[in-house]
């Protein structure tokens, strides 16, 4: 019988093409059909790996989930960008590579970037999901969130509901 080996991690400049990779994949998987195709690959390719490594640069928190030694996986997180709502922290993005998704391996990575936030000091966090994410939604939900707002996003001519799931 063997073990999976999960670690979670800061990433590094050199993981840019990986975390690069990896939103590729998980976008087209999860946007595929609901923001217009032609936003989303406009969306997809300005965030290459020379992106990611500028972000890195910039002291954006990535965390990097790996699975056996391999990138499957990321979130970002920081401040809270909606001064509306009581909370400190945001879980900005949470994606993992499709063929990783529903193993239970984004919980692992969730609770760490919750964990990261609370370590940073930042009480309660928000993490917003398009309205159309069924998966992402019921995701947050039972991972204990609940909704505590709506927006509007704007894609090309498409204006998609957004809303914002809370902890804390």
């Amino acid at each position: 019988m063997s073990t999976l080996t999960l670690n979670i991690r800061r990433a590094g400049k050199a993981d840019a093409g990986d975390i690069a990779a990896i939103h590729d994949a998980a976008w087209w998987n999860a946007y595929s059909g609901m923001i217009p195709p032609r936003a989303l690959t406009r969306m997809i390719q300005r965030r290459g790996a020379a992106w990611w490594r500028s972000a890195i640069d910039r002291q954006t928190v990535i965390l990097l989930l790996e699975i056996q030694g391999k990138s499957v996986g990321y979130a970002t997180i920081g401040r809270n960008r909606v001064k509306t709502l009581p909370f400190d922290g945001e879980v900005y993005e949470l994606y993992l590579a499709p063929e990783y998704q529903g193993i239970g391996a984004g919980s692992h990575l969730f609770l760490a970037a919750m964990g990261e936030l609370k370590r940073r000091g930042l009480a309660g966090a928000v993490v917003w999901v398009l309205a159309d994410n069924d998966p992402a939604i019921r995701f947050y939900q039972n991972a204990g969130g609940r909704q505590v707002a709506e927006g509007r996003e704007t894609f090309d001519d498409r204006d998609l509901r957004k809303i914002a799931f809370a902890w804390g």
